[in-house]
């Protein structure tokens, strides 16, 4: 299948997107769709970010890095009990990547208040599911959260370090979309179901993917 030059890449995640959201039950519960089309949501949001940051090759390799590992979780979650695990270890691994990615930009914590807000966030939503958490799950979960709040506290720092750089805003907004669709998912799971979860759900996660892989450059970028 071949892509349009220009734009169709974004087209094509969309398309994707919303083939795999459409085969939730409540949708045209059609399980294969799924199958077919997460992973290859994913796979063009890693051909949309290849194509990006060739200026910053370290942190470009970092956040391909983590793509590939949301895409090794992608495939992981596909199977909701046997894969959660592995699905939380790959996304756990994506969000180091990416933390690692953000600090070539701006040292770890260079502002506090990020981590402090993100901090009071993910202690409020984890306290709030934690009676639903197995047991087995409890250190596994507690670790993603950590890492999953530090990588969206310094897409924040970067931000707000450099408020006028490209593309700083864009990423802020996906860390804050990726602790959104995080804290989504694990409701649904350790709570209480939620009405079209893997709309808001998948949603929420492949804007955060989005934001970012466009937060590198694309090659025409001074």
């Amino acid at each position: 299948m071949a892509l349009p030059a220009r734009g169709g890449v974004g087209v094509w995640v969309v398309v994707c997107a919303a083939l795999t959201i459409l085969a939730a039950p409540w949708a045209l519960g059609v399980p294969w769709l799924a199958f077919a089309f997460k992973p290859a949501t994913t796979l063009l949001l890693i051909l949309y970010a290849s194509r990006r940051g060739h200026d910053t090759p370290v942190v470009r390799r970092w956040v391909l890095i983590g793509l590939v590992c949301s895409l090794a979780g992608d495939v992981a979650l596909l199977w909701p009990k046997e894969g959660f695990l592995p699905g939380l270890v790959s996304f756990l691994l994506a969000h180091l990547a990416y933390l690692v990615a953000f600090t070539r930009v701006q040292r770890l914590a260079a502002l506090r208040l990020p981590f402090v807000a993100y901090a009071i966030v993910a202690g409020g939503i984890l306290s709030l599911l934690w009676p639903g958490v197995p047991p087995a799950l409890r250190v596994p979960v507690v670790a993603y959260v950590v890492c999953l709040a530090s990588m969206a506290a310094q897409a924040a720092v970067v931000w707000r370090a450099a408020p006028a750089a490209p593309g700083a805003a864009v990423l802020a907004l996906g860390g804050a979309l990726f602790v959104c669709s995080d804290a989504l998912l694990a409701t649904n799971r350790f709570a209480l179901p939620l009405p079209l979860s893997s709309l808001w759900i998948l949603a929420t996660y492949w804007a955060a993917q989005w934001c970012i892989a466009t937060w590198l450059q694309p090659r025409t970028a001074a």
